[in-house]
């Protein structure tokens, strides 16, 4: 015990005279250059709060734990227009007297550290990220109405288009990946399985309208199997997708499938 004290005062009193004149500054010094990696900074792009009407809260939340675990830095997006309308969560109907504001429900989520996704851009940040919920499919785009003939939100098309332009990772999870399979033509994705299975995939068709929308679509589980076979990585086009709730099944399942496609995604960007 008393050598290994003697080196440790060996060891301050060389970190001291390596500091030089300027002292206790020159030892924080060295401590910012070892900062000097700098974190991938990404966007998460929200359409509302909900489910039904918006983002995917439980999605959202899991998105910005394994961000912030993986150390990214976040910045927060929403369109500001209307949502498609507003459903009444605890009936799952439409609220005919009610609307509301994509940008304005999004900042309930981002406890109001969010901005207008016109000034979202590429310059600014190494990767985008894509929640799921019906917002996606309502407010980001017209897929809900429209199927494959839907229309993609202006803004939401230029990030898309913007990002995979730059060569900057993309990742989208539950039904926002019809957005790519809409805007980035022979993208590949995955919504999961390709048939209902007794209800554990009750949104299965979705993979059918991606397919008409000229994208591929590949076959992924959300829970973690061995060989590990989610999410789904185009290297091509740098596209992480994984199913989330487009399978039914323990929200445990679906936190650890985010948080394989946000792993994805910070790879990708090489930071």
């Amino acid at each position: 015990p008393l050598a290994m004290l003697t080196r440790g005062r060996a060891l301050c009193t060389a970190l001291r005279r390596a500091a030089g004149p300027l002292g206790p500054s020159g030892l924080a010094s060295l401590h910012g250059s070892a900062r000097r990696c700098r974190s991938a900074r990404v966007a998460v792009v929200l359409s509302g709060c909900g489910v039904y009407d918006g983002t995917e809260i439980h999605e959202a939340s899991a998105v910005l734990v394994h961000l912030s675990r993986g150390g990214a830095e976040v910045h927060m997006y929403a369109p500001d227009v209307p949502q498609m309308h507003v459903i009444d969560h605890s009936k799952g109907q439409p609220a005919e007297a009610e609307s509301r504001n994509v940008l304005v429900e999004s900042a309930r989520i981002a406890r109001g550290k969010i901005a207008s996704l016109a000034k979202l851009t590429t310059a600014d940040h190494d990767a985008v990220i894509f929640p799921g919920g019906f917002g996606a499919a309502k407010n980001l785009s017209t897929f809900a109405v429209d199927g494959k003939d839907c229309k993609v939100n202006r803004e939401v098309e230029r990030v898309l288009k913007d990002f995979h332009k730059a060569g900057k990772p993309i990742g989208l999870c539950c039904i926002s990946p019809v957005l790519a399979a809409k805007v980035l033509s022979g993208a590949e994705v995955t919504v999961g399985h390709e048939e209902e299975e007794g209800g554990k995939w009750p949104y299965a068709g979705t993979a059918g309208a991606i397919k008409e929308l000229g994208a591929k679509h590949c076959v992924k589980e959300v829970t973690i199997s061995f060989p590990v076979n989610f999410p789904h990585v185009d290297t091509k086009n740098k596209v992480v997708t994984t199913p989330a709730f487009m399978c039914e099944t323990e929200l445990h399942n679906i936190f650890d499938g985010i948080g394989a496609m946000v792993k994805n995604v910070l790879k990708l960007t090489g930071k």
